[in-house]
């Protein structure tokens, strides 16, 4: 795999951020921009899988993609954008998770709209983006089995999203033991839940 350089990874995690948001006019309105900074990139998993997924909205109506967008991130919990998720769940340790991002994007200069939470696998994407590439992929790297967690799940589903996922962990080093095996047990046993806390995964996916 062709290491990225900085001025690429930026490129590559902007284009990230904007494919992994909600699929509004700021998506559908800038395909031709988004397929010309991935065309800027080197030939590799990372540009073929942004390509991939950019072929695709480009075929498929906006209300569709929209509602699929909605269906894989916000109804399954398999497939939670939200990195801090895979590993505290919505147990009280997750705000102590959460601060890292926030100072991570405080440092950056970048502020959140209200209600937005700042391990939203865009928003790190983004905080990549503007600049703090190596704070970044920290994050992305400390959170590494929550990402492939993501990746498989979103694999599983056939969601044209598992696409981009792939490619922002295609930006990172490859998965080592630890994080393999990380991602694994979290496959089997669910986040941690205190007693405020979601049903496991397999309760959510019986009752689909």
């Amino acid at each position: 795999m062709t290491a990225l350089r900085e001025s690429e990874l930026r490129t590559a995690h902007l284009v990230a951020s904007v494919l992994l948001g909600y699929p509004d006019e700021r998506l559908y309105g800038a395909r031709q921009v988004l397929a010309e900074a991935v065309a800027t990139l080197p030939a590799g998993e990372v540009r073929e899988r942004l390509t991939r997924f950019l072929d695709h909205a480009a075929g498929t109506v906006q209300s569709d993609l929209a509602a699929h967008y909605v269906a894989t991130f916000d109804l399954k919990r398999r497939c939670c954008p939200y990195l801090t998720y895979y590993s505290y769940g919505d147990t009280r340790k997750r705000g102590g998770a959460l601060l890292r991002f926030k100072h991570a994007l405080r440092a950056a200069g970048f502020e959140l709209a209200d209600g937005e939470l700042p391990d939203h696998v865009a928003v790190v994407c983004e905080l990549s983006a503007r600049g703090a590439v190596r704070e970044a992929r920290r994050l992305l790297q400390e959170h590494r089995a929550g990402l492939e967690l993501l990746r498989t799940a979103l694999a599983d589903e056939r969601s044209p999203y598992a696409d981009v996922v792939a490619a922002v962990a295609a930006t990172l080093p490859p998965a080592g033991r630890r994080e393999q095996e990380a991602a694994l047990r979290l496959a089997a046993e669910g986040p941690p839940a205190e007693e405020v806390g979601l049903e496991p995964y397999a309760v959510m996916e019986a009752s689909r």
